[in-house]
């Protein structure tokens, strides 16, 4: 796997990693290659890494070496890859991930190291064009023992992965700009278990994709099998459109690359302080983060896994039970989590947000006011949305709009009646066994109403009012014929 590391300047030079995307702009003599110019690295990039090492409880290594990987191709301006290997910054490690079963998972590693990435060649009909803005930007490559035993396996790691990559605020996980992608080796195992010949689909950017890419690997190395033929040790592309797989080449070995220690590059050093800081940083990882919101807040584990699924949604819903008062925290953390991973998300994805513009305090009294009846379901949806755009406070925005919601039971009994007096017909029909008619009526009053009557209040008073054969639609509708007689739920009066 290979993550692009959150640094603002690239592993060995000055350019920076973001911003103008004119191909060709975020370069310079040394991401280039030019003779002469000496790479210096970038120590933010080296901190991000110790972070990640620590949180997979690798093995770090206080002195390690970069080198250089020798390959021939148009995206390598240079003639090689700076890269790590007989001395990776860390060994070992292991994340556990929750696979779709339910049950936990668990994928150990082999090393975790620090390389540059390369360029980008982009496919323009007969014409293939090198764009280098990417070239020399830092990657965290993290190499798996072979432990995953079906591509669902592999999925569900990928994305644990990435989440926690994410909560470490080392990379952005962002697949689409493949900031996060893995090149996939596949092997079959005989009934010893011992591992067959294997192969490689390189740069695999979508957990759709690589689910599809794996299964078709595997079935195609299962066919070999059937027919007496050898896996052949090849590197393949994806093709999603066409789902298959395509040979780009013949596999290489270590040997292949011609590694060297990189002259220009001394020892990177990492020292005992510096590793007691990245353990004292770690955030609480997802995975943990939601087996504390099932135990602390009584959620379900699908709502947990929602929250958890970034840290920055994770942190918000926390700071709106924060923002409730002592006595009713607990109560609504349920509701909480329900806005937060459905209206937040959904808002996040439509205005393609990194960001939640609506203090949590904000959303906590707005879902305080829909708790205690004072606005229905429907108009808070209005009203975060408009907090959303304008930032305004809920009472403010309630205000405006004019959303607070009829609770009086002398004015809903006046609606009521209308209703009733309106539609003879369905009353009989009601009072005929078409209970079922209450829907229509409720659809009635809401609209009279724009939304704002209570509909238990409502359903209770427009129930009372059908069963009481006595009394004509529309006679006297507010008047109450038995002043002791109480709508059940709501304390009114039945007429």
């Amino acid at each position: 796997m290979h993550a692009q590391l959150l640094t603002r300047s690239k592993l060995f030079c000055v350019c920076a990693t973001a911003g103008e995307d004119l191909p060709n702009t975020r370069t310079c003599p040394v991401c280039l290659g030019h003779p002469g110019a000496l790479p210096v690295l970038n120590p933010e990039a080296a901190r991000m890494a110790v972070r990640a090492g620590t949180a997979f409880g690798g093995a770090l290594h206080h002195t390690s070496r970069f080198a250089r990987k020798h390959y021939f191709y148009p995206d390598l301006p240079k003639g090689y890859q700076i890269t790590q290997y007989e001395r990776p910054f860390c060994t070992g490690g292991a994340l556990r991930f929750r696979l779709p079963d339910g049950t936990d998972g668990h994928a150990a590693f082999e090393r975790i190291h620090l390389e540059e990435d390369a360029g980008k060649l982009l496919h323009d009909g007969s014409r293939v064009r090198a764009d280098y803005n990417r070239s020399g930007i830092p990657l965290l490559e993290i190499v798996t023992q072979p432990v995953l035993a079906s591509p669902e396996a592999a999925v569900a790691f990928l994305q644990e992965l990435r989440r926690v990559l994410m909560y470490l605020g080392i990379s952005d996980g962002s697949m689409e700009r493949a900031s996060f992608r893995c090149d996939a080796n596949v092997s079959l195992r005989d009934n010893s278990g011992t591992p067959g010949q294997r192969t490689e689909i390189k740069n695999l950017n979508s957990f759709r994709h690589i689910e599809h890419a794996l299964h078709w690997e595997i079935s195609r190395q299962r066919e070999l099998h059937a027919a007496g033929m050898d896996v052949q040790p090849v590197t393949l592309l994806w093709d999603e459109a066409g789902k298959a797989g395509r040979i780009m080449r013949g596999k290489e070995s270590a040997a292949d690359y011609h590694y060297l220690d990189d002259p220009d590059l001394p020892e990177m050093s990492i020292h005992d302080e510096e590793m007691e800081i990245a353990a004292g940083s770690l955030p609480e990882l997802p995975l943990i983060r939601a087996a504390r919101f099932v135990a602390a807040f009584g959620l379900t584990k699908y709502d947990a896994d929602v929250l958890t699924g970034a840290r920055l949604v994770a942190d918000y819903f926390e700071e709106i039970l924060a923002s409730f008062p002592d006595g009713i925290r607990l109560s609504m953390a349920t509701a909480a989590a329900h806005w937060v991973g459905g209206e937040v998300l959904a808002m996040m994805k439509e205005q393609a947000s990194e960001v939640i513009p609506v203090p949590a305090s904000h959303l906590a009294l707005l879902l305080e006011h829909v708790a205690a009846g004072s606005i229905s379901r429907t108009a808070s949806k209005q009203v975060f949305d408009r907090m959303w755009r304008s930032g305004e406070h809920p009472d403010h925005v309630i205000a405006a709009l004019d959303l607070r919601q009829i609770s009086d039971a002398d004015s809903l009994r006046t609606l009521a009646g209308q209703i009733l007096k309106a539609h003879p017909a369905q009353v009989q029909a009601y009072r005929d066994g078409k209970k079922g008619l209450l829907g229509f009526f409720m659809q009635k009053i809401l609209v009279l109403s724009q939304g704002k009557a209570d509909p238990l209040m409502s359903s209770s008073i427009l129930s009372a009012l059908l069963e009481s054969e006595r009394q004509e639609p529309g006679e006297s509708a507010g008047r109450r014929s038995d002043p002791e007689e109480e709508i059940p739920g709501r304390g009114g009066v039945r007429p």
